[in-house]
């Protein structure tokens, strides 16, 4: 397994279950366990080297297998590990899931490390501009040790226009308020305005934040009652929000929000075809990591991806999909082909217009 790149990720917390599992399992009954807690492509990375003894983590007897390890083994922290940790301090976004006192204990007890990178070292080249006004670093604070917290962060916002810096503590405060209610299940009254700039006031149960990497974007699933014990769906963008409260009322009853995404998807889903050279197949199971998906191999060096999405998704995974490379090849559906012509031909008259 490598050393850190998906540390703490749905494969790390799938094995680490399996560990501490004491009893013996077979195959098949390892495979549940990755199926209900992992994704489906999971198979394809964790089976293989488990059979093949690679990773060198089970006694095998027979179709048997029983971990090697006790069911209270504790793993310290690595001096890797310390330095992702202190690197993730400098992200401004940081601040929009922690409270103070648990940023600046974090910034005490790393003091001393080093970051494994720094903010300024990244560039962004097919990401839009206009993304969400959560505080920002100055050049001058990006430069210096990240081990500035929260409250130097927020105060870089002085160097904005008080415009700027009204809507960043505005927009992280509405987050704030958000985040709660996601954990207690507690309706909100929400004032927001669509892209239309269509004024909407309604109360919601927040259900989960996604962010979206290309548009550099927080978005709300949000659920709303329409009568009749049903509940909508609804996708806000968390930067038209304009003000948000908890009530004191709670949803009582359990929501499938898995089903109520899987029942707006499309009925066909995207297909691809992914030639694994080049490391081609991890490359795409990371790029396409936050949509539900189904992968399976379909011969020595081609795996055949299934990618369920809706209409609030379509124009982002557009863009993914003509940005990942010539190793994956759309075979349908026949609607996603059209979108993808289109959005081509469109792009060609550019490039043409900007020859002219």
């Amino acid at each position: 397994m490598e050393l850190f790149s998906e540390i703490y990720s749905c494969y790390y917390q799938v094995l680490r279950h399996l560990l501490c599992c004491q009893n013996t399992m077979t195959i098949q009954e390892i495979c549940n366990r990755i199926g209900s807690e992992g994704f489906a492509e999971s198979m394809i990375s964790i089976i293989p080297k488990l059979e093949s003894g690679a990773w060198n983590l089970f006694d095998r007897e027979g179709e048997l297998y029983l971990s090697k390890l006790s069911s209270s083994f504790d793993v310290p922290l690595s001096a890797l590990e310390k330095s992702y940790l202190k690197a993730l301090l400098s992200d401004p976004r940081i601040g929009l899931f922690l409270e103070q006192e648990q940023l600046d204990t974090l910034d005490e007890m790393l003091s001393d490390v080093k970051p494994l990178w720094r903010q300024e070292q990244f560039w962004y080249y097919d990401r839009f501009t206009d993304g969400d006004p959560y505080p920002a670093l100055s050049p001058r604070d990006a430069a210096a040790d990240t081990s500035m917290h929260l409250s130097q962060t927020i105060s870089a916002n002085t160097a904005m226009p008080p415009d700027q810096a009204a809507a960043a503590e505005k927009y992280r405060r509405n987050f704030r308020t958000l985040l709660k209610a996601q954990k207690q299940r507690q309706y909100v009254d929400l004032d927001y305005t669509s892209p239309a700039g269509t004024r909407v006031h309604h109360h919601y149960v927040p259900a989960r934040l996604e962010y979206s990497v290309k548009n550099d974007k927080f978005r709300l699933l949000a659920l709303k009652n329409t009568g009749n014990g049903r509940m909508r769906l609804d996708i806000l963008n968390i930067a038209r929000i304009q003000s948000v409260q908890l009530t004191d009322k709670t949803l009582s009853s359990n929501i499938d929000l898995n089903s109520l995404i899987r029942n707006s998807y499309y009925k066909e889903p995207l297909i691809l075809h992914i030639v694994n050279k080049r490391n081609a197949l991890e490359r795409a199971m990371l790029h396409f990591a936050n949509y539900e998906k189904n992968t399976t191999k379909i011969d020595e060096n081609t795996y055949e991806c299934l990618i369920y999405y809706n209409q609030s998704m379509e124009t982002e995974l557009l863009i993914e999909v003509i940005s990942f490379g010539p190793m994956l090849t759309v075979i349908g559906s026949e609607k996603f082909l059209e979108s993808l012509r289109s959005r081509l031909k469109k792009q060609r008259l550019l490039n043409c217009r900007s020859l002219l």
